[in-house]
C-alpha cells in the first residue's frame, strides 16, 4: 500500500472515531463537568501513551527549543480545540455541533492558502463546498431550527472549528520535523497537565476535591472515558498527524464532514434515531464531496506546499522517537 493510500485510510479511521466521539462526550457530561471530563479523558490517554512508550522501549527527547516549537500546536490541539468543544456541547446538541464543525474545511482552506500557499484548484474548491452543503442539507431537512441554537454553544463550537483548522496548518509543518509518536506523546502530555491542573484548581477553589473522582464510579462514564481517551484523543492525534504528514491540510480537513455523517449513523444505530431519504441524499453529497476534494487536488498546490515545507527540514533534523 502506498503512503498516500495509507494516509487516506488513516483519515477515514480518524473520521469514524471522531464521528462516534460526540455521543460519548454527551454521555460523559451527564456524570461530570466539562473540565473533569477533559481531565479524566487525558489522564486515560496519557497512561496509555506511557504504556506504549515503555512497550516500544523508546524515549522522547525534547529540548527547550523543540518544546517551544511544538507549543503552538499543543495550544491549538488538544487544549483550545477540546476546551471549546466540550463546553460547547454543554449548551448545544451533538447535531448542532456537527453542522457548525462542517466549517472546518473552509477555515482550513483559507488558512492553508494564507500560511502554506496550498492553493486549491477550482474543482477542489467546488467539491469541498459541496461536502459542506451536504452536511447543512441533512440538518436543515432534519428540522433543525437555527434560531433555537444557543448563541454561547454556537460560538464555542465555532471557535473549536477555527482551532482545528489552524491545527491542520501548523501540523503540516511540524510532521516534517518530528516523528509521529513524539508529536502525539507531547500533545497528550500537555493535554494531561493542562486539563488536570484546571480541573483540580477549580475543585480546590470550590472546596469540592472529593467530587473530582466521583464520576469514575459510573460504568457509563468509564466506558466513555476509555473511548475518548484511548481512541478519540490519543489514536486520532496519531492518525491526524500521520495523514497531515502526507496530505495537504485542505484535503485532510474535509474528512471532518465525513465524521459528521458517522455521527448521524451512530445516532441511528445506538440511539435508535430514525433515518429518512434526506439522510441518504445528504450522505451521498458528503461522500461525493470528500472523494472529489481529494481527487481534484491541485498539482500546483502540492508542488508549492513541498517547496515551502522542504526548506524547514534539514538533513538529519527530524527528531527521532
Amino acid at each position: 500500500m502506498s503512503e498516500q493510500k495509507k494516509a487516506y485510510f488513516a483519515a477515514i479511521v480518524y473520521a469514524i472515531i471522531i464521528g462516534f466521539s460526540f455521543i460519548f462526550t454527551k454521555i460523559s457530561l451527564i456524570e461530570a463537568s466539562p473540565l473533569d471530563t477533559l481531565a479524566h479523558r487525558f489522564t486515560m490517554a496519557f497512561l496509555i501513551a506511557i504504556i506504549l512508550k515503555l512497550y516500544r522501549r523508546t524515549s522522547v527527547k525534547m529540548t527547550a527549543k523543540d518544546t517551544l516549537k511544538i507549543l503552538p500546536l499543543v495550544f491549538l490541539y488538544p487544549i483550545l480545540f477540546f476546551t471549546f468543544q466540550v463546553f460547547g456541547l454543554v449548551y448545544t446538541s451533538s447535531s448542532e455541533a456537527g453542522i457548525i464543525q462542517a466549517t472546518i474545511p473552509i477555515f482550513t482552506l483559507l488558512s492553508a492558502s494564507l500560511f502554506l500557499k496550498e492553493y486549491a484548484g477550482k474543482g477542489q474548491k467546488f467539491f469541498l463546498y459541496l461536502s459542506v452543503m451536504g452536511v447543512i442539507f441533512i440538518f436543515v431537512m432534519n428540522d433543525l431550527q437555527l434560531e433555537a441554537h444557543s448563541l454561547k454553544g454556537t460560538i464555542l463550537i465555532l471557535l473549536s472549528s477555527i482551532a482545528a483548522a489552524f491545527y491542520n496548518v501548523v501540523a503540516r509543518t511540524l510532521t516534517k520535523q518530528y516523528s509521529l509518536f513524539t508529536l502525539t506523546y507531547v500533545m497528550t502530555f500537555f493535554g494531561f497537565v493542562a486539563f488536570n491542573s484546571m480541573a483540580i484548581i477549580n475543585h480546590i477553589i470550590n472546596q469540592s476535591i472529593s467530587s473530582f473522582f466521583l464520576p469514575l464510579t459510573s460504568s457509563s462514564f468509564l466506558i466513555s472515558i476509555v473511548y475518548l481517551g484511548a481512541l478519540s484523543s490519543l489514536l486520532t492525534g496519531f492518525l491526524s498527524n500521520y495523514a497531515l504528514s502526507i496530505l495537504p491540510a485542505s484535503k485532510m480537513s474535509v474528512f471532518s464532514n465525513l465524521a459528521t455523517l458517522i455521527t448521524i449513523i451512530a445516532g441511528v444505530i445506538f440511539l435508535h434515531e430514525s433515518i429518512h431519504y434526506y439522510h441518504v441524499v445528504g450522505a451521498m453529497i458528503i461522500l461525493v464531496g470528500v472523494i472529489g476534494t481529494n481527487y481534484f487536488g491541485s498539482n500546483r498546490s502540492k508542488h508549492i506546499s513541498k517547496t515551502i515545507a522542504d526548506p524547514l527540514v534539514k538533513k538529519g533534523s527530524k527528531v527521532n522517537e
